[in-house]
């Protein structure tokens, strides 16, 4: 069950306008921090941003499910369920012996997926798999939903980011 916080932090996103897959970023920097808090562990940092999409979809989130080609055929049709969920609400209690079993499996998981090294990896490789106007759209697309002082703290690092390369 996602916190409090998580899900009022991911409503403002949406009140704000903001990507669905930005209001999911919430739920997955909740779950990078319960590994870095030792709750539990994740194999990989793929596994640990997983969890957290979906407990977004789960939430209500209007996170689509991957497209064709992308993710495998039980991936998709998971995120989908997992959709349904979000927009159904569960009748049914969680099995409390099912999620403890979750839980003792994720216990015995490593931490290293949620260092800065392993999220500054798995940034790197999913920003390798777009195309350079990709990166440059989406860049645009989130200065839009900025306030000036947002902005102007992004210009800041966009500049110390071309500084260090040139």
């Amino acid at each position: 069950m996602p916190e409090r916080e998580t899900i009022e932090r991911a409503r403002k996103d949406a009140r704000e306008g903001k990507s669905p897959s930005t209001q999911a970023g919430e739920f997955v920097r909740e779950e990078i921090e319960h590994v870095r808090q030792g709750k539990h562990g994740a194999r990989s940092t793929k596994q640990a941003i997983a969890i957290g999409l979906s407990k977004a979809r789960r939430a209500g989130v209007r996170l689509r499910p991957p497209k064709k080609g992308t993710a495998s055929a039980r991936t998709r049709r998971q995120a989908a369920r997992d959709a349904s969920k979000g927009r159904a609400g569960t009748k049914r209690k969680t099995s409390r012996r099912r999620s403890t079993a979750v839980k003792r499996a994720l216990r015995r998981e490593g931490r290293s997926a949620a260092s800065p090294r392993a999220l500054a990896k798995q940034a790197r490789s999913s920003a390798r798999r777009r195309s350079a106007a990709q990166r440059s759209a989406a860049a645009r697309r989130a200065a839009r939903t900025k306030g000036p002082r947002e902005r102007s703290a992004a210009a800041r690092k966009a500049a110390r980011t071309r500084a260090r390369r040139g």
